[in-house]
């Protein structure tokens, strides 16, 4: 049955083995994972290599930095799921190409709309990144306010969204 999950919280909250839980528990195969990380360093490609044996060999993985839509429109899952992590990353790869403030929010509809199209479970991560200070320069406010317009986008749609706090999630809708 179709349904979406937002999971959000900050760095280090246990999002993404909250979403990895969930997904294992609940869904049959196949099962998609959308990797928005690109391992462009060392440590990066560490944590990636941790992740993948994570999820296991039950899980198939699209590596998709910027065209989520275009692969999530791809998949076939009649019966399993996509788990999408995560969005911070996403932006920052959107924004790191040079992409501007309007066709970024363009991809953002895109998103949207293959999301609505797609009849499996859904589960999509994000980091809350709004409840710091403000920040001291103009790319990392655009940063900011791109994923804040982000994830409330996606909660507008999602049915049901957690906010993960120390490991604890909280439903907040």
């Amino acid at each position: 049955m179709k349904s979406i999950q937002f999971v959000l919280g900050g760095c280090r909250s246990g999002k993404s083995r909250y979403a990895l839980n969930i997904a294992n528990q609940n869904w049959h195969d196949p099962k998609f994972f959308i990797a928005t990380c690109e391992p462009l360093d060392n440590e990066m490609q560490q944590r990636i290599e941790h992740h993948q044996e994570e999820r296991g060999p039950n899980w198939h993985t699209i590596e998709c930095p910027i065209d989520i839509d275009q692969s999530i429109l791809q998949l076939p899952v009649p019966k399993g799921g996509i788990l999408i992590d995560c969005m911070t990353l996403w932006m920052s790869n959107l924004m790191c190409n040079n992409m501007d403030e309007q066709v970024i929010k363009n991809q953002v509809t895109a998103l949207i709309e293959s999301l609505s199209r797609v009849e499996c479970p859904i589960i999509i991560v994000s980091n809350e990144v709004g409840l710091g200070i403000v920040p001291e320069n103009s790319m990392a406010r655009m940063y900011r306010d791109l994923v804040g317009y982000t994830n409330q986008r996606i909660a507008a749609i999602a049915d049901r969204v957690i906010l993960m706090v120390a490991g604890i999630s909280l439903v907040i809708k």
